[in-house]
């Protein structure tokens, strides 16, 4: 779950210095980053490093003499779908967790490639360089923060919107009542571990709306598809962590809703037991393709250049359900 490479602000900083080079966020998102130091003909990377919103994160210490320093970054799990495709010019080796991958142009097993941008940091007065992750809306800390807060309380269920960073009584209202619902005291707010805690609230199954939780020991990719009279919608891919939950992003009143997920490996190639794909759909045909995706139109999918995958209906008149994806 990539982010574009436009939300990188880059301001150059001049020649390889005795700093420290720090990231700081300032998108409605919790990242993980990645860095590449490409210095003559090696080039490293490293990641990932968590960077909540309207804070910064130290990635490399001392002295940085690479001739180019590279980034990619992701979203968590938990907002599902990425929210823009990365779009940077160099393909390098990651990997799912943390990683430190010293050869990173020829991807090993358990590595995949993944677009980095260049960037070029700023330089303060103290000799620290910093790059910024941005959105579009251009907020500063203080705004990239309680939009932040207003997306994780939408994904839980609470009428936050819109995500604009401006507070409210509507915002303040919602995210009350988040916290008494969680059992969260009202002080956690001011914490530095906010965010943790939020995101750990917000993947918990939850009484209403649809919540995917993962029970295997594998990455999850799961889609979900909606119906609300006359248009079938499909979009994906989420990623769900082993032992966490999501709830993907339905919004309004759909008639009907269907799900269908995969666990896949490091690599992202479907696990397999007893020569069986393990997924979990059924037998309605919608359309999907291995990328990040929307589409509205279910005909003839095939013949379009995609994949015709099974999903099964989900029964949501009690409100609320819980899918759980668990080893045969």
């Amino acid at each position: 779950m990539s982010l574009p490479a436009a939300v990188v602000s880059v301001l150059f900083s001049g020649a390889p210095a005795l700093a420290d080079l720090k990231l700081c966020n300032r998108m409605s998102y919790v990242v993980e980053a990645a860095i590449g130091i490409d210095d003559k003909a090696a080039t490293a990377t490293r990641g990932w490093f968590r960077i909540d919103p309207a804070t910064c994160r130290v990635v490399v210490q001392g002295q940085l003499t690479a001739d180019r320093v590279l980034l990619n970054a992701r979203a968590l799990g938990v907002y599902g779908a990425s929210p823009i495709p990365q779009n940077g010019t160099d393909t390098l080796c990651v990997a799912q967790d943390n990683f430190v991958i010293a050869a990173a142009r020829q991807c090993r097993a358990g590595q995949t490639p993944a677009q980095f941008t260049q960037i070029t940091p700023t330089q303060g007065d103290d000799g620290n360089l910093t790059a910024y992750l941005a959105e579009d809306s251009e907020y500063d800390d203080e705004q990239a923060r309680l939009a932040a807060i207003q997306r994780l309380l939408v994904i839980a269920g609470y009428d936050a919107a819109p995500i604009d960073g401006v507070d409210g009584p509507k915002t303040q209202g919602a995210l009350s009542a988040f916290l008494k619902s969680r059992g969260l005291a009202s002080d956690i707010v001011q914490s530095p571990t906010f965010f943790t805690a939020m995101v750990d609230a917000v993947q918990k199954p939850s009484s209403s709306g649809l919540t995917w939780c993962n029970d295997t020991p594998h990455k999850v990719m799961a889609a979900v598809a909606t119906d609300d009279g006359k248009v079938v919608t499909s979009r994906g891919w989420y990623r769900v962590d082993p032992g966490k939950c999501l709830h993907p992003d339905v919004t309004g009143a759909p008639k009907q809703i269907y799900s269908f997920a995969e666990a896949v490996d490091g690599d992202n190639r479907t696990i397999k037991v007893k020569d069986k794909p393990l997924n979990w759909g059924g037998l309605t045909q919608l359309c999907t393709r291995e990328s990040t995706f929307e589409i509205n139109d279910q005909g003839d999918c095939a013949n379009r250049g995609l994949a015709v995958t099974g999903f099964v209906p989900v029964d949501m008149t009690s409100g609320g359900k819980t899918l759980r994806f668990a080893m045969p």
